[in-house]
């Protein structure tokens, strides 16, 4: 389904909402259109470049986010006022960012991000977008949050994820990952997403850092979460050796060769997939 096609299916889907007779209605009208996987596909693909003709189809999008979220915050539900109407006004923020991207492409996204005065959560889309379809000239902007201590952690794991389409800067990354590895709720978080970047980039430079990590990286049964297995990927596409970690001390058994072959698999199935965060 194409871009387009996926914000017009968003828009229904929220009309549908307005006609809601009460909180109960609206709810199960959410779930039954599974609008929360709807939102964020569509909202995805009109963050990403050369979206100029999606300009009509996210401007309706964009004002019926706006009537659901008045009509949301009128029901005075709790369940409603919890669950649905953070969710709405994350989806209008990424449909007003990804709207200045197709009006005004890139210019128009870093006036945004700029723009202190502007909600928080729209400056962080904005940040999404840009590196969505990262620009050479934006190479400074995404380093400054890479190179920055105690920037929003939003826009510093945006940053990260940018990182993979410039080559040669493996090196902002991998400074980054030492610098945070002490704090553990920031390795957790920023940790999968630098190593993502590594592996994209592809750079010897990482090397080192992945000897280390097949030792002392955390483990997790999320591939995607687990440094070690992030190691072991990266050191054989590095050198085409299966080294050995403490998941797997043994690398010539046969379930590490078709573990590893899985991980590399999704891996390469998610190297251009940025992941938005909940701006806090």
């Amino acid at each position: 389904m194409s871009a387009i096609q996926q914000l017009c299916g968003f828009a229904a889907a929220l009309e549908r909402l307005l006609s809601a007779r009460d909180a109960a209605a609206l709810d199960e009208m959410w779930e039954e259109l599974n609008l929360g996987q709807v939102g964020w596909e569509a909202l995805a693909l009109a963050r990403r470049a050369n979206t100029e003709a999606l300009e009509p189809a996210l401007a309706e999008v964009d004002r019926r986010l706006l009537a659901v979220l008045e009509r949301c915050r009128a029901l005075l539900d709790p369940h409603i006022v919890t669950f649905r109407v953070p969710e709405l006004e994350r989806w209008q923020h990424a449909a007003a960012a990804a709207l200045v991207g197709a009006r005004w492409g890139v210019a128009g996204l870093r006036t945004v991000i700029a723009d202190t005065r502007a909600p928080l959560g729209r400056r962080y889309f904005a940040f999404l977008a840009l590196a969505e379809r990262h620009p050479k000239q934006a190479w400074p902007l995404f380093a400054k949050y890479l190179e920055t201590p105690g920037a929003h952690h939003a826009f510093v794991a945006a940053a990260a994820e940018a990182a993979r389409y410039y080559p040669g800067e493996a090196h902002n990354v991998i400074a980054l990952f030492q610098r945070i590895r002490g704090d553990q709720m920031l390795r957790r978080f920023l940790g999968p997403k630098i190593l993502e970047s590594l592996y994209v980039l592809g750079d010897p430079a990482a090397l080192p850092l992945y000897e280390e990590l097949l030792v002392t990286g955390h483990t997790d049964p999320d591939l995607g979460r687990c440094e070690v297995t992030r190691a072991l990927v990266g050191v054989r596409k590095l050198t085409g050796r299966v080294a050995a970690s403490s998941k797997f001390p043994d690398p010539e058994e046969p379930d590490v060769i078709r573990a590893l072959d899985e991980a590399q698999r999704i891996f390469e199935e998610e190297r251009d997939r940025l992941q938005p965060v909940v701006v806090i």
